[in-house]
């Protein structure tokens, strides 16, 4: 693709966009390894990969920060955090106000900052690889919180027209339903390597359009809205009918098309849809990968035929029936089944995950491969710990064009040196964080533990606080405690709003204790406090109900920081039980039968996890005599071996496995 072919597809480049975009740079990167991406997708003799996935967390505001050469609206300048902490006068007082951009808010947790991971890395190893995904004109939500109400949800507004790397096409697809057509706009944002000599492509999807009727304009309003079982089935068909749609429309040349998730199920409809003859489907599955990514039952979509009938056309029913029927009886059409029973390749998130999936899908368990989950290595190490990694080189050579080398740490679990800038290293990161909630007067000294992901009932993020005076009785024992805790909780998921008021309830009931617990809730949970807290804390606390955590990935990115884990035994943690990375207590989840999510064991494991903490606290506090460290203590052992560990959870250990067992 020329320079002017590219700039050609833009709407409205010579009015707003060729102040940022000229025929060397790309919002102040460098557009070369943008016209040669888009070169290869429309080469019929390049291999190239369609990644489908309903969410993006892709942090630049952490990460690959384009330039705007035009002011920026206000709406995508960084908001003020709240904070709830039993130091109520400080929460009076004063919020956290960090000037930044906002995230492209297209994600809501953990499975859109995976996708973004994995894209970046694909990026860092040069593979001709689009995304397609959907513009989400109000995002997830902003959250707020109330006192003695929790979690309050507020509508969050964004400008697509003026956030930096992000463009519109003239290219518009048609959905033909039985509602008249809904039309889509594209849009792109392009995914820069580390070195930022490769990108890949994000397509996404926008029904905000003029052409579009009031109720189809808001259908990509809202990332996961699930108050109505029609806007749940609009938003699975724009991601899967939408996206292979727009392959055609932009003359892409695809050989392999991977569902990240069952919500783009409906590519392989509209793919059978598509074939002249019929026949070839056969052909056309091969070209289908699925990844699945959740034991919990609300993630596989299941969709009435009566439900579909009021929006698809007869003959596209007739074909979700074909395919999405898990026998001749059923009135529903699943969407995991459509996944499983049509792609060539199957893969879980991680080695405990690919077990639970094959005793929920026995009829598919020979098919169901595992290749567990990573995180984005160059986003997520922190300043302090890639300088760590550069000053011994010797041993770790270049991990930034290969973070799998990190796994050679424990080549220096003996070095002198090495153990005391580790520890340094972290105490760089810790006081960093101690000083953006400096009003909160956490000291650099003190047992600092977080526990910060999404809010939903089998991930207990109550337990800690289960019998509460055992934590107080920790800390008057041992030393004293400081906790923080983040993470949104789904609008419409009244269990985990209610673990949210709990919390708060426990933490306003510990203001008298100020002195011995800290206790801080953080609002608005995203990937720039994702970083901060992975990289800052000592101790990084999970405790998800085995076996429904399906992997699990804010523990990585505490372990490439050095950040020691307190955690129950699932997910990827199962992979890493021998490393000594921190401690492991609880439920072990074992044999054929997979449990009950509801029934959450919080008395049994709650004791576990105490008297796990109370061992963490006393090494931690042998270790760490006010400022004076013993670096010959196990704790610096158990963190060189959550960098060694590192090595492997990484993406790019995970997509060159994607490449190699998938994509072939």
């Amino acid at each position: 693709m020329t320079y002017k072919e590219f700039c050609s597809q833009i709407e409205n480049f010579d009015g707003q966009y060729n102040q940022d975009i000229n025929d060397s740079t790309y919002f102040s990167f460098p557009i070369g390894p943008i016209l040669e991406a888009e070169s290869k997708l429309t080469n019929p003799a390049e291999k190239s990969i369609a990644y489908f996935s309903m969410e993006y967390g892709l942090a630049p505001s952490i990460y690959n920060s384009f330039l705007l050469n035009r002011p920026m609206s206000e709406k995508n300048k960084f908001f003020k955090h709240q904070v709830f902490s039993n130091y109520w006068i400080s929460d009076y007082v004063f919020k956290i106000n960090i000037q930044k951009m906002l995230d492209i808010p297209i994600y809501s947790g953990g499975l859109g900052v995976l996708a973004g991971d994995t894209v970046k890395s694909i990026a860092d190893m040069g593979l001709s690889v689009v995304a397609f995904g959907i513009l989400w004109n109000k995002g997830y939500f902003k959250q707020n919180f109330w006192y003695k109400h929790g979690q309050v949800p507020e509508e969050l507004s964004w400008d697509p027209h003026s956030y930096p790397g992000l463009i519109p096409l003239k290219n518009r697809v048609r959905i033909k339903t039985k509602q008249g057509d809904l039309v889509l706009r594209l849009w792109k944002y392009y995914v820069y390597s580390y070195d930022k000599k490769h990108v890949v492509p994000l397509v996404l999807l926008d029904s905000n359009l003029p052409d579009n009727n009031e109720h189809f304009r808001k259908l990509t309003d809202q990332l996961y809205r699930s108050d109505q079982v029609s806007w749940r089935i609009f938003q699975r068909s724009i991601l899967g009918i939408g996206g292979m749609k727009a392959v055609d429309d932009l003359k892409l040349s695809i050989n392999c098309y991977h569902l990240n998730e069952g919500h783009a199920a409906f590519a392989l409809v509209e793919k059978y849809f598509q074939l002249s003859d019929k026949r070839q489907m056969d052909t056309e599955k091969k070209k289908f990968v699925y990844t699945c990514h959740t034991p919990v039952a609300a993630g596989h979509d299941r969709f009435g035929i009566n439900d579909l009938q009021e929006i698809f056309t007869d003959d596209y029913v007739e074909i979700a029936k074909k395919f999405g029927k898990e026998n001749p009886a059923s009135s529903e059409v699943n969407l995991t089944h459509i996944c499983l029973d049509n792609c060539r390749h199957v893969n879980a998130v991680a080695q405990k995950h690919g077990e639970i999936m094959r005793l929920q899908f026995p009829a598919f368990a020979r098919r169901i491969d595992a290749i567990t989950n990573g995180v984005h290595a160059h986003t997520w190490v922190s300043e302090s710990f890639a300088n760590l990694f550069d000053q011994y080189s010797r041993v770790f050579g270049d991990w930034r064009a290969d973070p799998q080398k990190l796994q050679k740490a424990d080549r220096l679990i003996r070095d002198q040196d090495f153990r005391r800038d580790i520890f340094q290293a972290h105490q760089v990161n810790k006081r960093n964080l101690l000083n953006i909630v400096r009003h909160w007067k956490l000291q650099e000294n003190v047992l600092t533990i977080c526990w910060a992901r999404r809010i939903t009932g089998y991930k207990r993020p109550s337990l800690l606080f289960h019998h509460v005076e055992q934590v107080l009785d920790i800390a008057r024992q041992i030393g004293p405690l400081q906790i923080i805790i983040a993470g949104k909780s789904h609008p419409m998921d009244t269990t985990g709003a209610s673990h949210i008021q709990n919390i708060m309830e426990h933490i306003d009931r510990l203001n008298k204790d100020f002195k011995n617990v800290k206790v801080l809730i953080l609002e608005n949970y995203d990937t720039y406090f994702g970083k901060l807290l992975t990289n800052s804390v000592d101790i990084w606390l999970n405790n998800p109900l085995p076996p429904f955590e399906a992997s699990g990935t804010s523990g990585m990115k505490a372990i490439l920081n050095g950040v020691l884990q307190l955690s129950t035994l699932d997910g990827w943690v199962v992979e890493a039980e021998r490393d000594d990375i921190g401690w492991i207590f609880g439920y072990r989840h074992q044999g054929p039968e997979i449990g009950n999510e509801g029934d959450l064991r919080l008395e049994e494991d709650s004791k576990a996890l105490y008297s796990a903490l109370r061992d963490a606290a006393g090494l931690y506090y042998r270790t760490n005599k006010n400022g004076a460290v013993d670096i010959q203590s196990p704790w610096i052992d158990k963190m060189i071996r959550c960098v060694c560990r590192s090595g492997f959870f990484n993406t790019h250990r995970m997509v060159s496995e994607y490449k190699a067992k998938m994509w072939s």
